[in-house]
């Protein structure tokens, strides 16, 4: 971030505003995690702040300090659109383009708030006054850390804070083994556990949550699994009525396509999950090495993210969804070889 809008921030944030922060649709543990520890922030300094998700999340990210303040556009839609058309300031974090926080974009973007954004993915819109991008960063979480120090309040953090912000790194990282975790990240992984964070208890509560229906959901995918030798590609497929006899909870497929993506020699993983309340596909996407999933979903799939991790769509039936899936993939053949 220049200097020029750091300043300018400063000066913005030194009076008390009605600040909104807002993460994307469906958040993950990056998303909340930075929301909540930047909401810590902006309170102990003054600020009328508030956390507008655009609807829930996995249970196993409700323990994080704060969590029972965020407010829910679509079951708390009128209290949420009092708090955004009141904001004079409104984050937006983990994510860079508007149509990523579904319906709620609508009342959003007749803000005329300040926008700020802080965000790791490719490609972003240009709808923010101050914008804190860098796909090179391994979360938004490291982001929002580097956000304080910019602000020189580091010694600020707290132990809440810390422990958000941890739990976003930790995440997007997978549990710092990704490529995008630097000597830095894990500098600031440091840092966080001076400040307070619990690296032990943090990995506890998000990943040592399963019930018997979550693993034996995870049984029926990898059930499913089928290997596409040709293209060192794998792909998942998870139906409505699969989905519904594991009695699936929102967050129970979390990581299942990093299984396709561990066996040997594979390149490319998908996982294809039909959505129980709206008539899509939804895809997760995983590479290896310089294949750009994050190019293959936008091209093809009205997605994106990052280079080795990105999500899609398909309005499709299950069937047609893999077929055109494979269909595409003759054309990648030399590049997944």
């Amino acid at each position: 971030m220049n200097e020029v809008d750091i300043k300018a921030i400063k000066t913005l944030l030194q009076t008390p505003k009605n600040i909104v922060i807002i993460p994307h649709k469906n958040p993950d543990s990056d998303a909340i995690g930075s929301t909540l520890a930047l909401w810590h922030y902006l309170k102990n300094k003054g600020q009328e702040a508030i956390i507008v998700a655009p609807n829930d999340y996995p249970d196993f990210l409700k323990w994080m300090p704060g969590e029972t303040e965020i407010v829910k556009f679509d079951t708390q839609k009128e209290e949420a659109e009092k708090y955004i058309e009141a904001a004079n300031v409104i984050f937006t974090l983990d994510f860079n383009d508007l149509s990523r926080i579904g319906e709620m974009a609508s009342t959003v973007s007749k803000s005329d708030a300040t926008f700020i954004m802080i965000d790791h993915h490719q490609q972003p819109a240009e709808y923010a006054t101050y914008t804190y991008s860098d796909t090179s960063m391994s979360s938004t979480c490291e982001m929002v850390y580097n956000f304080i120090c910019f602000l020189e309040d580091e010694d600020d953090i707290t132990p809440e804070m810390a422990s958000c912000l941890y739990s976003g790194i930790m995440t997007d990282t997978g549990s710092f083994r990704f490529s995008a975790t630097t000597s830095t990240t894990h500098r600031v992984i440091a840092n966080l556990m001076d400040k307070g964070a619990n690296n032990s208890e943090i990995h506890n509560a998000i990943y040592d949550t399963n019930s018997p229906t979550k693993l034996q959901l995870l049984g029926c995918a990898l059930k499913n699994m089928v290997v596409l030798e040709a293209y060192n590609t794998v792909y998942i497929t998870l139906s409505k009525q699969e989905l519904l006899q594991y009695d699936f909870r929102k967050g129970d497929t979390e990581g299942f396509v990093n299984y396709g993506l561990s066996l040997k020699g594979i390149k490319f993983a998908a996982i294809f999950i039909e959505n129980l309340q709206e008539p899509y596909i939804k895809m997760s996407l995983r590479s290896k090495g310089d294949f750009s999933v994050n190019e293959f979903a936008r091209t093809h799939f009205n997605g994106g993210g990052h280079t080795n991790a990105a999500g899609g769509r398909s309005d499709d039936s299950m069937e047609d969804t893999v077929k055109k899936f494979k269909e595409i993939l003759t054309a990648y053949k030399n590049e997944l070889n």
